[in-house]
């Protein structure tokens, strides 16, 4: 217990000091507290975005749904990496151009200053009554599992839960209120390889323990044994059917990946273009790792526990406290609370930028100076923090495990944020006015449709149904209610950073797809998720890299590469 302690304590006070050390004497502006200064690199780009994503909600809830279905909830974490294509080839050259801060100033130079209040709300509120109060609950879910707080202190699985969220929102909130969004990224990146390290060594220790000592041989018995929970094509009765890829997940996934502040502010604050592409790139690559974190423990789980777990929820930190040795407990601790500071505090700094630039400043303090920006960003940065962490320890009281149970609360602002992106750069008439009102059809339909009517199919397809909704009536709303001058981007370049274009990115956008092809080809029934026979697992796995790279060499020659030389022509300055 000392030896945990104690490693606990040095990883987490390491971090911090690096932290300090990394940030101190840096640009002190609302520039160098809500972008960094623009002068992010490649590494900590990725490692923030995806160790902002990647939060106990999802270390928990995701194994959690691979322990009571299978690999089929991958979904939400590999598909990925198309909105990041998308964000890397096409958006982030136009946000730089723009020299935006936050997304929704988008909104305001494509439709009008009322809808970008309108939607830094929306953000806002999915950020406070959603996102960071599931990072910090599934955050103590583990904490309270893994070292059985209840009955080592004698008290309630209620009481520690209230007393892990309030601990961990404090600490997150010192890195995210006052240290700014470097801060947070430096944080991250430490962060997020002691979490991919330590996230690793569960499946290994994992598969030990089920091999009784032999790692291969608790590989065999999980592709031999329980291969049908390998299989990442869902069917109707799995946590994730795969026709929802199409009608919902990619959807909501182009949210996450490509329009929400949290994850694309990291990208913004990029010292030029072909950093933040490469970031954006490798970050993809780490995406396509995950489900070795966030599924196959819960797999693995299953195999040793059965089906004896009271909730699917505690698959995985049931898991790690019966396989990981005591010594290295404390790094993992260490680890997990990195996963839950992490999204909690890049959620936090995003609320707080999105208030402060999108409403604060230019509805009430037009002229206000970068003192009281940031003055009046720490105190909303507290109030949200505390609004979270009241919310955090409700969540207990779902009925359905909590990676999904927030994914469907989501709906009510992830899929508007994205149809008025795909309008607003695909379309140049549309108004303001009409984009507002198919904002509120949205929130009244998707609650009546999931709440009210209680519609019998899986939710991600009634946001899909939902996204063609919008698109529809914003187009035709947009007959009537039209810009009075069509929407032209401006050709200044007002981010003043370098918009050269990484020269490797159509050939990483085509391999990542070519990886995606592999992953979902080898782990189907027509892979190793046969009961068949006793697949060979090197034998498909050279076949289907050899199939997912022709491919993909098909899409570079013949897609990709006209789509990243139009852009190119388009965005790139004329010295590249």
């Amino acid at each position: 217990m000392v030896l945990t302690i104690i490693s606990f304590l040095f990883f987490t006070i390491l971090v911090a000091v690096i932290s300090y050390i990394k940030t101190k004497g840096t640009d002190t502006s609302a520039k160098g507290y809500f972008l960094a200064g623009r002068g992010l690199s490649a590494f900590v780009i990725a490692s923030s975005m995806v160790l902002t994503s990647l939060s106990t909600e999802q270390l928990v809830g995701v194994n959690g749904a691979s322990y009571e279905s299978n690999f089929s909830i991958m979904a939400w974490t590999v598909t990925s990496i198309v909105p990041l294509i998308v964000l890397a080839v096409y958006l982030l050259p136009r946000y730089l151009k723009g020299g935006f801060t936050t997304v929704p100033e988008f909104f305001e130079e494509r439709y009008d200053s009322a809808t970008r209040r309108l939607m830094s709300l929306l953000f806002l509120v999915g950020y406070a009554f959603v996102l960071i109060p599931g990072s910090l609950y599934s955050g103590a879910v583990a904490f309270t599992q893994i070292f059985d707080i209840p009955n080592t202190f004698h008290i309630s699985f209620n009481a520690s839960l209230w007393i892990i969220i309030w601990a961990t929102g404090i600490i997150g909130g010192i890195y995210a209120i006052f240290g700014g969004l470097k801060a947070v990224a430096v944080s991250d990146t430490l962060m997020g390889i002691g979490l991919f390290v330590g996230g690793s060594l569960i499946p290994i220790f994992g598969l030990i323990a089920l091999g009784h000592g032999n790692f291969m041989s608790g590989v065999n018995t999980i592709i031999t044994n329980y291969p049908e929970k390998l299989n990442a094509i869902g069917s109707a009765s799995s946590s994730t059917p795969w026709q929802t890829i199409f009608t919902g997940i990619l959807i909501i996934n182009f949210f996450y990946w490509s329009t929400n502040q949290a994850i694309v502010q990291r990208s913004l604050g990029a010292k030029n273009l072909a950093e933040g592409q490469k970031g954006i790139l490798i970050a993809g690559v780490m995406l396509l790792l995950l489900p070795l974190i966030l599924n196959l423990p819960g797999t693995i789980s299953y195999a040793m526990f059965g089906d004896t777990l009271k909730k699917a929820d505690f698959a995985y930190p049931v898991l790690v406290a019966k396989v990981l040795p005591k010594p290295l407990l404390g790094f993992f601790t260490a680890a997990v609370l990195g996963a839950i500071l992490s999204t909690f505090n890049g959620f936090i700094n995003s609320a707080i930028t999105l208030f402060c630039v999108d409403i604060y400043k230019p509805k009430f303090r037009p002229n206000a100076s970068d003192k009281e920006i940031l003055k009046v960003a720490k105190i909303t940065g507290i109030i949200i923090a505390i609004t979270s962490m009241c919310i955090a320890p409700l969540i207990q009281y779902g009925s359905e495990g909590v990676f999904l149970l927030l994914r469907r609360f989501a709906g009510f602002f992830n899929i508007p944020i994205v149809a008025l992106v795909c309008i607003g750069f695909l379309n140049k008439r549309v108004s303001g006015k009409a984009a507002r009102i198919t904002v509120y059809a949205h929130v009244v339909l998707y609650f009546l449709l999931i709440w009210i009517f209680k519609i019998n199919t899986n939710f991600a397809n009634v946001m899909g149904g939902l996204f063609v909704f919008d698109i529809l009536l914003m187009l035709i709303l947009g007959l009537k209610l039209k810009r009075d001058v069509p929407y032209s981007m401006n050709s200044e370049n007002k981010s003043n950073v370098n918009l050269c274009y990484w020269k490797y990115s159509a050939l990483t956008s085509s391999l990542l797809i070519a990886s995606l092809i592999y992953l979902y080809g080898l782990l189907s029934p027509i892979g190793i998720a046969t009961k068949n026979s006793n697949p060979n697992f090197l034998l498909y796995s050279i076949i289907y890299w050899i199939i997912s790279i022709v491919i993909s060499l098909f899409l570079h020659s013949i897609f990709m590469k006209k789509v990243f030389n139009k852009n190119t022509i388009l965005i790139e300055e004329t010295n590249c």
